[in-house]
């Protein structure tokens, strides 16, 4: 398979933390700053029924505005269950999709990730990280043969 056919499924994410919908957001807020992720599906009986990114968090925690301390804002967000801030409706991108399809997607809505489901069933997380290793792949045979693309 060329890198230009690559499938969604050969770059996606299956190794995911998930949350669920009666859980806090003090939780979620915890999850992501360990785990240093971004976007974090939301699950129900095995099904996706949401995401909860970072910026879904900074707008529920509203410490820009309330000037809260890292401790008041964790009990601030103790308070707020993932239901009440979570994306309901997913646009969400297929295992068999290409790459490219995936990243016109995320473009034209300006998404930082796509849960990847087949059969409602949640099998991935494709991320912008994702698509710029491929991009990296993709360009290092042009550094190695001089064709002018920047190596650093």
């Amino acid at each position: 398979m060329a890198d230009t056919d690559v499938c969604v499924r050969d770059l996606m994410r299956t190794e995911l933390m998930t949350l669920a919908p009666n859980e806090r957001l003090h939780l979620a807020h915890d999850l992501m700053k360990l785990g240093r992720v971004r976007h974090m599906p939301v699950v129900s009986k095995g099904r996706l029924v949401g995401i909860v990114t970072q910026r879904d968090l900074f707008r529920a925690a509203m410490s820009s505005v309330l000037q809260f301390r890292a401790r008041a804002e964790r009990e601030w967000l103790e308070h707020i269950s993932v239901a009440e801030v979570m994306t309901k409706d997913v646009v969400t991108a297929r295992s068999d999709w290409t790459v490219r399809q995936a990243v016109d997607v995320m473009l034209e809505r300006g998404f930082g990730c796509l849960p990847v489901v087949d059969d409602e069933a949640l099998l991935g997380l494709l991320t912008e990280t994702d698509c710029l290793r491929l991009l990296a792949r993709l360009l290092a045979p042009a550094a190695t043969t001089g064709l002018g693309v920047p190596t650093s």
